[in-house]
């Protein structure tokens, strides 16, 4: 008869394969990375990966899954208390806790990239990749929209639009740093005309 194993010891062994195939991703990009790597990376047997996820796509999905929905609780959280500054808070959903642009992109968003179009021909994940999509408008949707209703934001455009060019924008980023030399893509000037362009339309 196997030991039984604590809640929490399955909890950090799962968190223990989430951190491991997430550096396997960034470094190896989606399609590369193999449950064979996991296992190694992780240091665990076949059937003891498999006992918690069943392929790589869930593997992946789990990861992207709860990045997205730990920022959608966060905002929540912080949107139903008193927010000092809606346009820093969207800052901080755009760039992180440094809150302004950089020269770098999420070093996920490569995997990222490649897993949706590798998949665009799959119904299902086609479905899952509308979902993120509205989730992360969501976000800035809501936040925008709370902008809005304080005061801070002016309703020259619809909360919604702006939101939806908002992903466009850093989506779109995204897939050139994906193939074009870093140097050549000047992320950072890009980013900065933008938030130029959004205060323009926020009229913050």
């Amino acid at each position: 008869m196997s030991p039984k194993v604590s809640k929490e010891h399955r909890e950090q062994r799962r968190a223990n394969i989430i951190s491991a195939a997430k550096k396997l991703f960034i470094e190896q990009g989606y399609e590369r990375t193999t449950m064979e790597h996991v296992m190694g990376a992780a240091k665990m047997s076949k059937g003891g990966l498999y006992q918690y996820f069943s392929n790589k796509e869930n593997l992946f999905e789990t990861i992207l899954e709860e990045d997205l929905h730990r920022v959608v609780q966060e905002t929540e959280k912080i949107l139903e208390g008193k927010v000092e500054s809606y346009w820093n808070l969207l800052l901080l959903r755009m760039f992180g806790e440094q809150m302004e642009p950089t020269d770098t992109m999420d070093p996920l968003a490569p995997s990222k990239l490649e897993f949706f179009l590798t998949g665009r021909r799959d119904e299902r994940r086609r479905a899952y990749g509308n979902e993120r999509y509205t989730l992360g408008v969501k976000i800035f949707a809501d936040i925008i929209a709370e902008g809005q209703r304080n005061g801070e934001f002016k309703e020259r455009f619809p909360s919604e639009i702006l939101a939806r060019t908002i992903v466009s924008f850093v989506d779109g980023l995204a897939v050139d740093d994906s193939h074009l030399p870093k140097e050549s893509l000047k992320m950072k000037e890009q980013y900065v005309m933008f938030l130029e362009y959004l205060k323009g339309a926020l009229q913050a």
